[in-house]
């Protein structure tokens, strides 16, 4: 049982009953004031925990938003843009996450400490004061009492008289007193539910709104994370397949260094030991400098630079050569020394000594020695070995025919130009189309070739054909539109250069895109999306003349360069444009200006390619390979990066099994109202917001989301999110 009520009634009596229960219920009101002064106490530590937290946390995103990343090379991708800028959009979110947690901290020591501290001292502390003045009062009381019972009963009447009256008046005011004090402790009593629970309901409320603020500003943000799983996928995938091509470059330049050589036509450099002679008798002495030999001046450029002394440089000393005349060991007790002859030092030779046998002949070559040997120009990629393709009329042919046989066979086959036909195939196709010899065989009737032979075949003649197909000359104006400017300004610089190329080549390059545009116009059955087709034509449709690391890191914009000519073909191949740019070489594009954190992605989320979600020993019958018949293989690893031009987006891959990508530019998807859908795809939802389903599944009051490449639909009488390349429209 809780506490007695304390009647009224037993004021007058004041029994130890009474008393008892009066001590009850001053307990219980001091119980209350500890837990009271506690939780005070409490809440003033979580109020300054959390401060400190909150402090942490700013610093934590100072940190993130003061960062920059570095890149490689002269420009970045629009998926390096947004990987750089995510630091900030951290930072700017944990700073708003912060300002809504301080906003709840001072909402709590308004509605939760001062509330109770008020109860604590303007009740509690009143019935502590009424209860020293009620122990004041019996205590006085129950005195007069006592002397009254005491006094003798001699004493005279009016004396007697006069002290019951007193004593009476003093009962009345302690019965009042306690009359007062009951109703107090009770009122008390009951006061302090809702007076104590009032401001813990308001502290809940409060902090319910955090998180509710919290999970409002996730979901703002989760538009802008999805954007940025796409771009950060793109960014690993492009990086694994421009490493491979890095790999590849440093195993070949390891084997044969000599011919990897920096060099161009107009200088060379690198280190020679030159000798500098001392008077007697401290003879001479050889010091190591960084060379710079340009060639048609003749002027020899030379800075020392020791690497043990941490790297400092000298001042550079420029001389003229007149001649160059190799040093033999009879002559000098040293190895690989070349004799200059400095004209503006008449009489002078300078002795230098080069690094190694071949760095001599390098240095001999290019200062035109007396003993010079075959000129080096530079290793350049190289066309196929025993493929002899040309851009002639048969050429054309093989081309024309190639694609009428594809589109006719095989327009819808997954994996169109990824999955690789066996390399002797594909060899002896090419070989028997390009032969002026033979009779030309029908491609879109015969059965003696399969769909991935022949795309293979027609990728290998592209790849074989002694200048790649967009030219050596054009490359780095083809690059430069890519790396930045508006997706109308690409286009534009694009359709000029285009127009720039070689009649055949042009020919050749609008057939083979209009024919890319129907590929990805089915991206829905084939799964090749403008940016995997990108990807896959990147590298095969343009190169530089040099190989270095520096070409490498421009795959990535090579397939910008191919989404745009497939999404604009009919723009671009039709007719030349009125006015171009007067220096394409080196356009001025200005970077787009970023969007809010709610709208900052581009105008489509990029395609993801994830090499590993599509098993090219399971897609036709590539089960057939043997140990001695191998894949084509091409630069197809490399991650594309879609233009900002483009109008088709997709979301992530679900499961192995899923689409890699589709193109939503194209079919009924692009502009869904509320219709039926039925899934084609099975999916497994990741988040509580998306649905789960078997394919035929059918969807009601489907509508298009706000989130890229995804729809919102009924399914069961739960509503969520579907990935729209997993559904067909009803």
């Amino acid at each position: 049982m809780g506490l007695h009520p304390l009647e009224f009634s037993e004021c007058y009596l004041d029994s130890p009953c009474f008393r008892e229960k009066i001590k009850a219920h001053e307990a219980e009101l001091d119980k209350t004031n500890r837990f009271i002064k506690e939780l005070y106490k409490d809440g003033k530590n979580l109020i300054n925990a959390t401060k400190q937290l909150g402090m942490a946390q700013r610093k934590f995103a100072q940190c993130l938003g003061e960062f920059q990343f570095e890149y490689i090379g002269d420009a970045k991708t629009d998926d390096e843009k947004c990987i750089d800028e995510s630091l900030q959009e951290f930072s700017s979110f944990l700073k708003n996450l912060e300002d809504q947690r301080e906003l709840m901290m001072r909402n709590i020591t308004e509605t939760l400490m001062k509330p109770l501290e008020k109860f604590r001292k303007d009740h509690l502390g009143i019935v502590r004061a009424e209860r020293k003045k009620y122990e004041k009062e019996t205590e006085k009381y129950y005195s007069s009492l006592e002397k009254l019972l005491n006094m003798s009963a001699k004493k005279k009447e009016p004396q007697l008289q006069e002290a019951d009256i007193q004593v009476d008046a003093m009962r009345q005011h302690f019965q009042e007193e306690s009359l007062d004090y009951v109703c107090k402790l009770q009122e008390i009593q009951e006061r302090k539910k809702f007076e104590c629970v009032e401001p813990m309901l308001a502290f809940f409320q409060t902090v319910f709104t955090f998180y509710h603020q919290g999970f409002e500003l996730a979901k703002d943000f989760d538009h802008y994370k999805r954007a940025l799983q796409i771009n950060i996928q793109n960014t690993r995938s492009r990086f694994e397949g421009a490493r491979s091509e890095v790999y590849e470059l440093m195993k070949r330049i390891r084997e044969t260094p000599q011919e990897y050589r920096q060099t161009s036509p107009i200088s060379c450099e690198g280190y020679l030991y030159v000798q500098e002679k001392r008077p007697p008798p401290f003879g001479s002495s050889w010091v190591k400098r960084y060379c710079t030999f340009v060639k048609e001046q003749k002027i020899l450029h030379m800075v020392t630079f020791d690497h043990r002394s941490g790297g400092k440089n000298g001042e550079i000393e420029s001389v003229t050569l007149k001649s160059c005349v190799r040093k033999t060991t009879d002559m000098l007790d040293r190895r690989f020394c070349l004799e200059l002859d400095i004209t503006d030092r008449p009489g002078t030779v300078l002795t230098v000594q080069a690094l190694s046998e071949d760095d001599q002949k390098f240095w001999m070559q290019a200062m035109g020695g007396k003993d010079p040997i075959g000129h080096y120009l530079g290793r350049t990629y190289s066309k196929e070995r025993g493929i002899d393709a040309q851009l002639d009329d048969v050429g054309l042919s093989f081309v024309k025919n190639s694609i009428s046989a594809i589109e006719t066979r095989g327009i819808n086959d997954q994996g169109l130009y990824r999955v690789v036909g066996v390399s002797s195939k594909v060899q002896k196709l090419l070989s028997l189309m390009i032969d002026e010899t033979s009779n030309e065989v029908d491609l879109s009737t015969s059965e003696d070739w399969d769909i991935k032979t022949i795309t293979s075949a027609l990728k290998l003649y592209l790849r074989s054909l002694p200048e790649p197909l967009m030219t050596y000359g054009l490359y780095k104006e083809f690059i430069s539109p890519a790396k930045g400017g508006s997706p109308e300004s690409r286009i534009q610089a694009i359709h000029c250069l285009v127009h720039k190329l070689p009649e055949r080549n042009r020919q050749v390059l609008g057939l083979l895109m209009k024919h890319l545009a129907n590929v990805a116009a089915n991206s829905k059955q084939n799964l090749m999306t403008v940016a995997n087709l990108g990807v896959v034509f990147g590298p095969t449709l343009m190169r530089p003349q040099e190989e270095t690391v520096a070409a490498i890191m421009d795959l990535k914009f090579q397939n910008i360069v191919v989404e745009i000519l497939i999404e604009h073909h009919e723009k671009i191949f039709a007719d030349a444009p009125e006015s171009c740019p007067l220096s394409p070489a080196a356009p001025v594009f200005s970077a787009p200006a970023r969007q809010s954190k709610k709208l900052s992605r581009q105008n489509r989320p990029l395609a993801v390619y994830n090499p590993q979600a599509l098993d090219i020993q399971n897609v036709g019958d590539s089960s057939s390979l043997t140990p001695d018949e191998t894949s084509m293989g091409s630069n197809e690893s490399v991650s594309s990066q879609s233009s900002s031009a483009s109008t088709s987006e997709t979301p992530i891959e679900r499961s192995d099994h899923a689409p890699l990508s589709t193109s939503l530019s194209s079919g009924s998807n692009s502009n869904v109202t509320s219709r039926k859908a039925m899934a084609v795809y099975p999916c497994e939802a990741e988040h509580d917001s998306e649905l789960s389903f078997q394919v035929g599944a059918i969807f009601n009051a489907v509508t298009q989301s706000r989130e890229p490449g995804w729809l919102e639909g009924e399914l069961e009488g739960k509503r969520g999110l579907i990935p729209e390349n997993y559904v067909e429209m009803l």
